[in-house]
C-alpha cells in the first residue's frame, strides 16, 4: 500500500509579493494582509520580511480612526466620506474591525454590505477584520495592515472600531486623527460617553443632523463643545472642534474633512505629528513584546502540562489568581 504524503505548501516569494503589491495588485494586497494575520510561524517570518521590504513606502497616508456607539452611523458616514474622497482623487482604504463570533472567531457585522459604494469603488479597499477579542475592538494586525495599504498607494486609511464600550485607546494609538461620532437627542448628551473618549477625541461629530434631528444635533453639539472646553487639549496647536453632520444625507462631511486636513497641517508644522507616530511605534513595540511572551508561555511544555491543574484550582477557589500567575511565570522561567 502506497502512503500518500501531502505536498508541502510552496514557499512564499516575498519579493514578488511586495513588487505586485506596490504595483497596485489588489489580490497581492489581500494576500499580504492574510499573511500578516496568520498565526503560522512560517507566515509570521514571511510577513516580517515583507514589511521590512515595504517600510520605505509607508507612512504617507492620513490615518483616521472613527469610533462611536453602535447605531451612530459609522459605516454610513465612512461610506459617504470615502466616496467623496475617491471622487476628489484620493485612494481610500477602510479597515473595518468587526466584533468576533465567540464560536468561530469570524466577523459578525459584514462591513462590505454596509459600505455599498466603497465596496465597488475601484479607488477604495474595504477590509472587514474580526477583532478576536482584542482590546478596543481593534484587530491585532491592524497596524501592519495599515502599513501594507500605504505601500499599495492608499493615501487615506480609515480604521473603524467596534464601538461597544471597550477601551478605544488602541485605535487612538494607530491613527493620526481620532474622530468620535455621537448621536443627537439621546437624553443627557454627556451620559454614556466616557470622559476618556472625550480626552482622546481630535474632533466630535454629531451625526444624523438632518430633518427633525437637526435642532437636537445642534443642541448636542453645543453641550459637547462646553464639555471639551473644561478639558486640557492633548496638543498645543489643536483644540478639538465639534461639528454636525449627516452621513446619510452627505452633509457637513466636507467641513469635517477640512478639519482633519487642518489638524494634519498644524501638527506637522509643529513637529507633533512625527513625534506622535514615533511614540506610537514605541508603544506598539512593547505590545508585540507582550504578545510574544504570552505566546511563549502557551507553547512552553511545562506550562501546558501544569496549566489545567492550576486553572482548576483557581476555579475551585483553592488558589488565588495572584499565586497562580506567579507559578505559571516561574514554570516558564519568567518569575
Amino acid at each position: 500500500m502506497t502512503v500518500q504524503i501531502a505536498p508541502r505548501p510552496p514557499a512564499i516569494d516575498v519579493a514578488n509579493l511586495a513588487e505586485r503589491l506596490v504595483a497596485g495588485d489588489r489580490a497581492a494586497l489581500a494576500r499580504a494582509i492574510t499573511l500578516v494575520e496568520s498565526r503560522r510561524e512560517d507566515h509570521r517570518l514571511a510577513a516580517r520580511q515583507l514589511l521590512q521590504i515595504l517600510m520605505p513606502r509607508t507612512g504617507g497616508s492620513i490615518r483616521l480612526g472613527v469610533t462611536g456607539v453602535p447605531g451612530v452611523g459609522k459605516s454610513t458616514t465612512i461610506d459617504a466620506l470615502g466616496s467623496n474622497l475617491t471622487q476628489a482623487g484620493h485612494k481610500v482604504a477602510v479597515l473595518a474591525v468587526d466584533p468576533s463570533s465567540t464560536r468561530t472567531g469570524g466577523s459578525i457585522l459584514g462591513d462590505k454590505t454596509r459600505m455599498a459604494r466603497l465596496a465597488i469603488d475601484p479607488n477604495a479597499f474595504v477590509r472587514p477584520s474580526p477583532s478576536a477579542g482584542t482590546l478596543g475592538g481593534v484587530a491585532a494586525k491592524t497596524r501592519e495592515t495599515t502599513l501594507l495599504c500605504e505601500a499599495a498607494g492608499f493615501d487615506v486609511v480609515i480604521v473603524e472600531t467596534v464601538g461597544v464600550g471597550q477601551s478605544e485607546t488602541t485605535v487612538a494609538d494607530l491613527t493620526d486623527f481620532f474622530l468620535v461620532l455621537m448621536l443627537p437627542g439621546a437624553g443627557d448628551e454627556l451620559q454614556g460617553i466616557k470622559k476618556g473618549i472625550i480626552e482622546m477625541a481630535d474632533m466630535i461629530a454629531v451625526n444624523k443632523a438632518d430633518g427633525d434631528g437637526l435642532k437636537r444635533a445642534r443642541a448636542a453639539a453645543a453641550e459637547y463643545l462646553a464639555a471639551l472646553h473644561i478639558l486640557a487639549p492633548a496638543s498645543k496647536v489643536w483644540s478639538p472642534p465639534v461639528v454636525t453632520i449627516s452621513g446619510l444625507a452627505n452633509t457637513g462631511l466636507d467641513k469635517m474633512w477640512e478639519n482633519v486636513l487642518d489638524h494634519r497641517r498644524k501638527l506637522d508644522a509643529a513637529g507633533e505629528l512625527q513625534a506622535k507616530r514615533r511614540a506610537q511605534e514605541v508603544r506598539w513595540m512593547w505590545t508585540l513584546v507582550e504578545e510574544r511572551m504570552h505566546a511563549r508561555l502557551r507553547r512552553d511544555p511545562a506550562v501546558r502540562e501544569r496549566v489545567p491543574q492550576i486553572e482548576g484550582a483557581v476555579r475551585a477557589g483553592e488558589l488565588t489568581a495572584t499565586v497562580a500567575a506567579e507559578e505559571i511565570c516561574e514554570l516558564a522561567g519568567l518569575g
